[in-house]
């Protein structure tokens, strides 16, 4: 879940401003072709990162008792 928190604030922090023109002084343009690999990358590794947890075992945790 972290990967997939990690790789949508990048994607959000970065390629977004460069679809939208924002570093366009420096010479930073984002081609819509681009734009949709950089997507669907994103919806590639969120689902990968699904199907990787389904077979982790999480250990039990021992509850306190009063």
């Amino acid at each position: 879940m972290i990967e997939n928190l990690a790789w949508a604030t990048a994607y959000n922090l970065v390629a977004i401003p460069a679809a939208a023109g924002l570093f366009l002084r420096w010479g930073v343009d984002l081609p819509m072709s681009i734009g949709a690999i950089a997507m669907s990358l994103s919806t590639i590794i969120v689902a990968a990162n699904a199907q990787l947890l389904r077979g982790v075992r999480f250990a039990r945790t021992k509850s306190a008792s009063p």
